[in-house]
């Protein structure tokens, strides 16, 4: 990046204040965490987040209505529950159906969960709980995408089921696995039964978000691959013509890393329009990139790097009519810039102060017509914060 740039967008940071941030308080109370952003189709915006007493973890939501939240639902509650600042539920509304999904510990080792999904027709009363997964291991499941689908649900998750030995189901592998990890993906009806499931990359990174999108040819999910010489960019498989493609690379920044970055990418996608975010520290420079395709994933452009040059991260995006609005975290501030695919880009506003710390996770973000809406994890109160942002005042 050159100090031209650099200097550039620190100083539209420098130039522009958060005036136009409206923060408004959310319905979670206090050690709350692991926000997650919805809209569905109908314009109806939900905020889910897990909150915590004593042993037990709780999972709820909230509607947006008439500006401002309203009280919370309870979807979930349990005393065995994986809750960890990077792999968050999820909760997706298709035609008034509810899904949500949260992780619960199958064995005694570390990283041994099971990804749960409940269903509900109103959002009040919630199904038992089912495993999305039938491999019955006690390996890592986790990191899901939730995506309504026709008239049913797609769900992705990262499957450890062949990173585990028999007899060492216990142990404490995480990124040491044995086996390497996998991505699955399948369809489930809105009362949790599973219509169809796939194996979509045998070999992928073991902890970052994953992300799905619904373009007119089909779903798409994007994630961080893994290759056997420890490149770890981030790829998308398409569903086309009933089969899932071979995954290819988003774009080839060739990081090295032998280890997890914990560092997710995000999709969005209107029609074959498609934008993917993401973070990378090829060459131990930080990065955070925006990439376009109008062909629904099949091809894509050149980056667009939007970062100031100190990075970490933790991504969203949302496709605003050909643009797209991008948020990161950089230097203690949750930022947020609208750009396109030539690079033509708005002053960078901020959104709120935060710490870098894990616990502050991964601040969410989602659109209802010309507003943004965002949610993050107070790291200092340790409580969910939300607030909202006109997109013409990018």
């Amino acid at each position: 990046m050159s100090r031209f740039f650099v200097l550039l967008v620190l100083l539209t940071i420098v130039g522009c204040t958060s005036k136009d941030v409206v923060e408004v308080s959310t319905p979670a109370v206090a050690e709350s965490a692991e926000p997650f952003l919805f809209t569905d189709e109908a314009g109806q915006v939900y905020l889910s987040w897990i909150e915590k007493l004593d042993t037990i973890s709780t999972l709820k939501f909230s509607k947006w209505n008439n500006g401002s939240w309203s009280a919370p639902n309870l979807i979930a509650a349990g005393n065995n529950w994986f809750v960890n600042w990077a792999d968050y539920p999820m909760l997706a509304v298709n035609k008034e159906k509810f899904v949500a999904h949260f992780l619960a510990k199958s064995g005694d080792g570390k990283f041994t969960y099971d990804v749960n999904l409940t269903t509900s027709n109103d959002g009040i009363t919630w199904n038992k709980p089912v495993v999305i997964h039938d491999d019955q291991k006690q390996a890592e499941h986790g990191f899901v995408s939730l995506l309504p689908y026709g008239d049913n649900f797609l769900v992705a998750w990262l499957d450890g089921r062949n990173t585990v030995m028999e007899g060492m189901e216990n142990m404490d592998h995480h990124d040491g696995h044995h086996g390497v990890m996998t991505l699955r993906a399948a369809v489930v009806d809105p009362s949790g039964n599973k219509l169809n499931e796939w194996e979509l990359d045998s070999r992928t990174c073991d902890c970052c978000q994953t992300a799905a999108a619904l373009t007119s040819t089909g779903p798409v999910v994007v994630y961080r691959d893994r290759s056997e010489q420890e490149v770890r960019d981030v790829s998308i498989t398409r569903f086309v013509d009933g089969a899932w493609t071979v995954p290819q690379s988003v774009y080839a920044d060739n990081w090295k890393i032998a280890g997890c970055p914990v560092n997710g990418p995000r999709v969005d996608a209107n029609g074959n329009n498609l934008v993917v975010a993401w973070f990378t520290s090829a060459g131990n420079e930080p990065a955070v990139r925006v990439i376009f395709s109008q062909d629904g994933g099949a091809s894509f452009g050149r980056p667009v790097r939007v970062d100031a040059g100190n990075p970490i991260g933790h991504v969203d995006v949302v496709l605003v009519n050909d643009d797209a609005v991008v948020s990161w975290m950089e230097t203690g501030s949750i930022n947020v810039m609208r750009i396109n695919k030539d690079g033509i880009r708005s002053n960078v506003k901020q959104i709120a102060t935060t710490s870098e710390a894990r616990s502050s996770g991964f601040p969410q973000m989602t659109r209802l017509n010309n507003q943004l809406f965002f949610a993050w994890t107070d790291d200092e109160t340790k409580m969910i914060k939300s607030a909202i942002l006109d997109i013409d005042k990018l």
